[in-house]
């Protein structure tokens, strides 16, 4: 849970929770030290202004360290449970189905890590269509104001517990 109020929580399987947490045990040790060889190897070839191999191999540790800062606030905000309720109500953990504005979409409510390596569309609760959407029931008509200002309607059309292939 958020030491902080003002955080926003994440609801994380427990699934998702252990995958981002053996993925944050890899880069901060094996992963860490696989690209800190790299850059050593490719510091050993010379010149640095013209060495692509340790220019690459430099961009690649931020990206895996700002993952790791992403990790470790991801997983210190994560509230893990159990998938929701099979109720109908949408909340986060729930694969839901609606027609926005005209057009039926299948999405994930809650966060992108919970929907792991799939091409599922993930809302957040903390959207504009979210916050609208969170507590809706099968059947709900509702509508929320869009960043660009104009006023979308949405009915939900069914809500089931997401469950991970």
């Amino acid at each position: 849970m958020s030491t902080n109020s003002n955080e926003p929580v994440v609801w994380l399987t427990q699934e998702a929770y252990d995958r981002l947490q053996d993925e944050l045990t890899f880069l901060s040790g094996p992963g860490r030290a696989e690209i800190v060889a790299r850059i050593e190897q490719a510091r050993s070839e010379g010149d640095l202004k013209e060495n692509g191999g340790y220019h690459a191999a430099r961009e690649e540790q931020g990206k895996a360290e700002a993952r790791i800062l992403y990790l470790k606030d991801l997983l210190r905000r994560a509230d893990v449970g159990e998938a929701p309720a099979d109720d109908g109500v949408v909340e986060p953990g729930m694969l839901v189905v609606a027609n926005i504005a005209g057009d039926e979409t299948t999405f994930l409510f809650g966060s992108r890590e919970v929907a792991g390596d799939t091409d599922l569309e993930v809302y957040s609760e903390q959207s504009p269509i979210g916050v609208a959407m969170h507590g809706a029931k099968v059947g709900d008509k509702l509508s929320y104001l869009a960043p660009n200002g104009r006023d979308i309607k949405v009915e939900i059309i069914s809500a089931k517990p997401y469950q991970a292939s």
